[in-house]
């Protein structure tokens, strides 16, 4: 490694540790105030709060990482312009690409460091954050726990509320079926629990169909044949509450494997998995944003209009990442919505930015 190289790449550390720990440190201040009412009104332990916050860093480090990457370039190539270093070794025939190389590799091996980081850190800190978020009636999580459905052998199981918390289960519908698929019976219940391997309903509706092939009639179900109401109803059911925990749960709680297993099994079993499917590759979409934007940060910092110092290459940092994730978030959107293709959503925002910084670099060249 050559002087020059050895010298952006001391500084590129040197500010990445720096940028980093202030960043996690503004985002926290902001996500205690924003959270802190919440916990009070549900009393929840001091200790439970700071580990809640303690959890919370290795989230904020992944989603910020490459918000850094982007800073601490601009911040090294600034401070080289505005002490005219880029313009003395221009002259001295130092090729930008050769100033690029240790900028590249650094933001190529935050990349690889941040997918590990992810992959074995962050799920499990996500899932304790959740725990005791959902112990004190926060929901943070972005799947929602209404309207689950579930089918279980010649069973689907629909449930209006899940609340995993207490394994309260509010609005479930059981529909019992034929080996034609037909319906033969409905039961409805206000809420359900789980007690020793068995379901345990409340507020029960239970309607028996005419036809199909269970009574022996026609194909189609003609309508309810019988009525009744129960106060109380046990049910042996193939679901527990574990099946809907999976079935309820966040991208973020999952490692990429896990995920893929989870997406796997989900569309076997014939749910419309396109959100995970999304996620899934932004698994490996989003960490490689350090790379590109070490690139989008030389990029602009190169062509002199960050000479000002470090206020203007924040300023500048700031509006790039609002920018990147504005156009990440609407292309996961899209990707979400069918309108593009699951594996491409993730990858469209890495696209444009990297050819805008690669058309950038080769003009200052």
């Amino acid at each position: 490694m050559s002087i020059i190289h050895r010298y952006i790449t001391a500084a590129f550390v040197r500010y990445f540790s720096m940028v980093l720990v202030m960043v996690v440190a503004i985002y926290l201040s902001v996500d205690f105030l924003g959270r802190i009412d919440n916990f009070i009104e549900d009393q929840v332990p001091v200790g439970k709060i700071a580990l809640f916050f303690l959890l919370k860093i290795p989230l904020i480090v992944s989603q910020i990482t490459p918000v850094g990457v982007l800073l601490t370039v601009l911040i090294i190539f600034g401070l080289m312009n505005k002490n005219n270093e880029i313009i003395a070794l221009k002259s001295s025939g130092i090729s930008v690409f050769y100033l690029l190389v240790p900028v590249a590799a650094m933001g190529a091996l935050v990349s690889v460091i941040l997918f590990m980081f992810s992959e074995v850190v962050v799920p499990i800190s996500v899932s304790e954050a959740n725990q005791i978020a959902e112990a004190s009636d926060e929901t943070p999580r972005t799947v929602p726990r209404e309207n689950i459905w579930i089918r279980s052998a010649q069973n689907i199981v629909h449930v209006k509320y899940y609340r995993p918390a207490d394994e309260m289960f509010s609005g479930m519908t059981i529909y019992f079926l034929d080996r034609e698929f037909n319906l033969v019976r409905r039961i409805d219940a206000l809420s359900a629990q789980y007690h020793q391997g068995r379901w345990e309903l409340t507020g029960c509706m239970e309607q028996s169909f005419r036809g199909g092939a269970a009574n022996g009639g026609d194909s189609e179900p003609k309508g309810p044949s019988q009525v009744r109401q129960y106060d109380q109803k046990q049910l042996d059911l193939a679901v527990s509450p574990e099946d809907f925990r999976r079935v309820a749960r966040e991208s973020g709680e999952m490692n990429f494997i896990a995920l893929g297993r989870y997406l796997q099994k989900a569309e076997s079993d014939g749910y419309d998995a396109t959100r995970y499917r999304v996620d899934f590759h932004a698994k490996t979409a989003f960490p490689l944003v350090c790379l590109v934007m070490s690139l989008m940060g030389a990029a602009v910092a190169l062509g002199g209009t960050t000479r000002d110092g470090m206020a203007v290459s924040f300023a500048y940092g700031i509006i790039i990442a609002f920018v990147y994730w504005s156009v990440y978030s609407f292309c996961l959107s899209l990707g979400y919505g069918g309108m593009l293709p699951a594996w491409l959503a993730p990858w469209c925002a890495n696209a444009m930015f990297g050819l805008a910084a690669a058309v950038m670099l080769l003009n200052l060249e």
